[in-house]
């Protein structure tokens, strides 16, 4: 089944086109990775699956009777969120807020929501632990459980692992992968495109044109892939003979 279905889409803001003919699926039980250079478009890209920008041509569908609202999002974080002064509990918890609608409440089930994803990130313990004063990996693991609150079937991750260590990179890939594995479907844009390769079932590599999407063994195969992995190896200000 079809969730997302993005159909000859141009994204930009405020009017400036930045990526052309966009065009993608994501079914059911999907990994998908967004990967390319700077600049291409890729979380303007996260952003208009969510609607908080519209996009400049074309349509993206959702589908299942998916609403925007109904997607976890994991975005970029901040150096203003990385110091937020509220409790594991109330930061998960928020996740819930819209199911709440005009409530001023939270239910025992929304509750029950919060918990399953304290232990579902392992951080059950940090519960009443001040966010503002865990290391970076529990952060986003904090992130990932209020995520998970929001999403009922895709969750939206943009640069998860940024600015994490490399153990706690690979405990948050697999982490993800683990979830994909219990049935959520995946967004995720990476700058790491090893990790891409490693997790993903399918790959949207983005330029200023769509470059390549579909599946990863496929993508790994292609021309793009070999050509953007020459990049990567080249020394700094390097050329080949």
């Amino acid at each position: 089944m079809s969730y997302i279905i993005c159909k000859d889409v141009t994204l930009g803001y405020e009017g400036k086109a930045i990526s052309h003919h966009v065009n993608f699926t994501v079914n059911a039980g999907d990994y998908l990775c967004v990967v390319g250079e700077n600049g291409v478009g890729k979380s303007t890209l996260v952003k208009t699956i969510l609607n908080l920008r519209k996009p400049l041509g074309g349509e993206i569908i959702r589908g299942d009777g998916i609403k925007e609202y109904e997607i976890g999002y994991l975005p970029q974080q901040t150096m203003v969120q990385r110091d937020f002064p509220a409790s594991v509990w109330e930061v998960v918890l928020s996740g819930c807020l819209n199911r709440c609608g005009w409530r001023p409440f939270y239910t025992s089930g929304e509750k029950a929501i919060c918990e399953e994803n304290l232990v579902r990130m392992q951080i059950e313990d940090l519960k009443n632990r001040c966010y503002r004063e865990l290391s970076g990996g529990q952060q986003q693991r904090v992130l990932l459980a209020r995520a998970l609150c929001a999403a009922q079937k895709i969750l939206l991750l943009d640069e998860p692992v940024a600015g994490l260590d490399p153990r706690v990179t690979v405990e948050m890939y697999e982490l993800i992968q683990k979830l994909n594995q219990e049935g959520i479907t995946i967004i995720m844009v990476s700058h790491d495109i090893h990790a891409a390769v490693r997790y993903a079932t399918h790959i949207l590599h983005m330029d200023n044109q769509p470059l390549f999407f579909g599946k990863t063994e496929d993508y790994v195969n292609s021309s793009i892939y070999q050509s953007f992995m020459g990049k990567e190896t080249l020394p700094e200000g390097g050329s080949r003979e």
